[in-house]
């Protein structure tokens, strides 16, 4: 069989801080046919600095609008995520907050996991979102 990919397996990548994701090397999001993984978002700005430092919920809500953005891009919303894992470095702040998905999530919950973990790029941030989604 040849190895020959239709122009819908053809990857296409998406940068949302372009700047910033060059430096870190990585693509905040790859599209291949129906499926889009999503890098995991982080409450910082265009700059790259953190955002909302000190503020558990503020931080979530920032990761949230950021995978809005590009959900959007992709002509996608919440409800065509499949997996949504949560890393953070304080599992009770993210236990107390995690009811704010209701906000996210209007139709149904994804699958996924919530995992603790000992730091994050930055020291400031306390959770990263990643995402997978299925478009049809």
């Amino acid at each position: 069989m040849e190895n020959s990919k239709t122009p819908s397996e053809k990857p296409e990548y998406f940068l949302l801080r372009p700047e910033i994701e060059k430096a870190y090397g990585y693509s905040h999001a790859v599209k291949i046919g129906n499926h889009i993984k999503i890098s995991g978002a982080v409450s910082m700005d265009d700059e790259g600095n953190p955002t909302a430092v000190g503020d558990f919920l503020q931080q979530m809500k920032n990761c949230y609008a950021d995978l809005d953005k590009i959900l959007k891009h992709f002509d996608c919303t919440f409800d065509d995520v499949v997996k949504e894992d949560v890393f953070t470095t304080n599992m009770p702040l993210f236990l107390e907050h995690a009811e704010y998905r209701s906000e996210i999530y209007k139709n149904h919950f994804p699958t996924g996991s919530w995992l603790g973990v000992k730091e994050l790029a930055l020291p400031e941030l306390w959770i990263e979102i990643e995402l997978e989604v299925y478009k049809l």
